[in-house]
């Protein structure tokens, strides 16, 4: 029995490649999300999750969105900062 697909999601064969096996992802595909020469691979609970690898450093205004989105915690940050530089003698 067939499970049923969401909508969008397509079943690829796993092929022998070598000693090892792997997937053929259509062109259009690759086109599609600007898949170029190497693929991000990335393990979620429900599945992989496929992303372009890129080598584009974030911006400070994206930087500073990724930041805000993850919620980390950094109010202790100044005190981790001034961290022992209090004791340094910055005189040249």
């Amino acid at each position: 029995m067939d499970k049923q697909l969401a909508p969008g999601a397509k079943t690829i064969k796993i092929v022998p490649i070598g000693n090892s096996k792997g997937i053929r992802l259509p062109k259009a595909i690759l086109q599609k999300y600007g898949f170029s020469e190497n693929v991000m691979i990335e393990e979620k609970p429900d599945g992989l999750l496929l992303k372009r690898s890129s080598d584009h450093k974030l911006s400070w205004e994206e930087g500073f969105k990724q930041m805000a989105r993850e919620k980390e915690n950094w109010d202790s940050f100044d005190i981790t900062l001034m961290d022992g530089l209090d004791e340094e003698n910055f005189d040249l």
